[in-house]
């Protein structure tokens, strides 16, 4: 069976679009809502989203830590916010290639904004068989299209939360 490189899902959020947007663009606070992001370090300082800005995001899974090098790849105020993952590593992210993009788009529609979460497996230089013990061995279990597909759900379901409570 082929992989999934692509996942993603979709909520709607009581709150127009810019201010949801400037909620998720706002990359430091990731952890709110993320069951593995603990929040990131924008290079220069916290800012508003710029294409081209760097962070790097501090992850956990289980007993598991590391952190990823990140490159804003889309910053469109209250449409869409995009980056890509392009580095990992324990406690500094060493280690450079294709890892993955997250995007979110943002649509009014009537009752708040429908928030459009995504992820890409830009790991496409990876043969199959290795990449599904890769992702067996990095996830429990399952391939990283199942994973993501879990975690997209609850960072959604945790983002309406947090931003309705508001």
């Amino acid at each position: 069976m082929p992989r999934t490189f692509t996942v993603s899902d979709s909520v709607v959020v009581a709150r127009p679009p810019l201010a949801v947007y400037e909620e998720v663009s706002s990359v430091w606070q990731m952890d709110r809502w993320s069951p593995e992001n603990r929040g990131a370090r924008v290079h220069g300082g916290q800012r508003p989203a710029e294409v081209g800005m760097v962070f790097d995001g501090r992850n956990r899974r289980g007993r598991s830590s590391w952190t990823t090098r990140c490159t804003v790849l889309a910053a469109d105020p209250g449409e869409r916010f995009a980056f890509r993952v392009g580095a990992i590593g324990l406690r500094s992210p060493r280690l450079r290639g294709p890892i993955a993009t997250w995007e979110y788009r943002f649509e009014a529609v009537p009752g708040g904004t429908r928030v459009t979460e995504t992820w890409t497996d830009d790991r496409r230089g990876w043969p199959d068989p290795v990449a599904r013990v890769f992702d067996r061995i990095a996830t429990g279990g399952h391939t990283f299209a199942d994973f993501q597909r879990r975690n997209i759900a609850t960072t959604l379901r945790n983002l309406k939360a947090a931003l309705e409570a508001a």
